[in-house]
């Protein structure tokens, strides 16, 4: 296996998690990133929805294909 560099974001949250081993800091952690990433995805959400690119029938579509199917044929990139 390939070795892969870290990225500046990796190499921050590896800095920021030396300081404070506890569990409860861990998970106020996940929380934040959770909540940060799932607002970023709603304003994609958003935007292809606006502009025409996702709507009521693209989702319903979406919701009869079996996608642990396509990731295994495909790759996540496909995705």
């Amino acid at each position: 296996m390939e070795a892969k560099k870290l990225t500046p974001v990796q190499i921050d949250l590896l800095r920021m998690f030396s300081f404070d081993h506890s569990d409860e800091f861990a998970k106020e952690i996940k929380e934040v990133l959770g909540n940060y990433l799932q607002r970023k995805l709603d304003d994609e959400l958003d935007k292809l929805w606006d502009n025409g690119a996702l709507n009521q029938e693209v989702l319903d579509q979406i919701r009869k294909e079996d996608l642990h199917q396509t990731l295994r044929q495909h790759g996540p990139s496909r995705c």
